[in-house]
């Protein structure tokens, strides 16, 4: 599936829009740098491939993952919890590219967050049927940092409550190059995706792939 990732497609004039206090949805936001992104992106799967990771309570997932930056995020039967080294290769997560991590700290200023320096970049892949359950991201020790997700492939819904699982979610079709930033007062809203519906994207296929960049310590 991988091969079909990396083409150029139109690009679009970014927009921006507000979701709660500290959440913003910048839609386009990658398209400018996509065919450099993509190609760092090939080299970091080629390097650690995507797997489905099982959760504490022994359920496999229906998203794959894979990691780059310092530590990677995992999750097995002993916890969820960030980890330097590819529990499947026993070797460190690829480095982060250059231009991802320019594109985090890019991403997360326009979202009203400057000098936004991340040490994990966790990459999903989701193909129809995947979906990501609501969950906060709070593995982290820096709260004080964003969290930037970036959306490659099929549009996705996203979905984005409050501080509580049960507060209301907002639902918001993610589409291409779309990128959400949320940190400060949202910083640990919940949030998810639903199971993502049958469709073929010109360029990857029948998949998504998301990349969200965290500040873990």
């Amino acid at each position: 599936m991988t091969g079909d990732l990396f083409a150029g497609v139109t690009e679009a004039q970014p927009s921006r829009e507000t979701m709660a206090e500290g959440a913003v949805l910048l839609r386009g936001f990658v398209l400018a740098r996509q065919d450099e992104l993509l190609a760092a992106l090939r080299e970091v799967i080629a390097a650690a491939p995507f797997r489905h990771m099982v959760t504490p309570g022994g359920f496999t997932m229906s998203v794959a993952m894979t990691n780059c930056g310092k530590v990677g995020w995992v999750t097995d039967r002993r916890g969820y919890r960030y980890d330097a080294g590819d529990p499947e290769s026993g070797k460190p997560w690829p480095a982060m590219p250059p231009v991802l991590s320019a594109l985090a700290r890019d991403a997360a200023e326009a979202g009203g967050f400057k000098d936004f320096a991340p040490d994990a970049c966790l990459i999903n892949r989701y193909v129809p049927g995947a979906k990501m359950s609501l969950h906060q991201d709070k593995d982290e020790t820096d709260f004080s940092a964003p969290i930037v997700s970036v959306s490659l492939g099929l549009p996705a819904t996203f979905l984005f409550g409050g501080l509580k699982r049960s507060d209301k979610t907002q639902r918001y079709r993610l589409t291409h190059g779309d990128v959400v930033v949320w940190g400060g007062p949202s910083r640990l809203f919940y949030h998810g995706v639903a199971p993502l519906a049958e469709g073929e994207h010109p360029l990857l296929k029948r998949q998504r792939i998301n990349l969200t960049f965290r500040k873990t310590a």
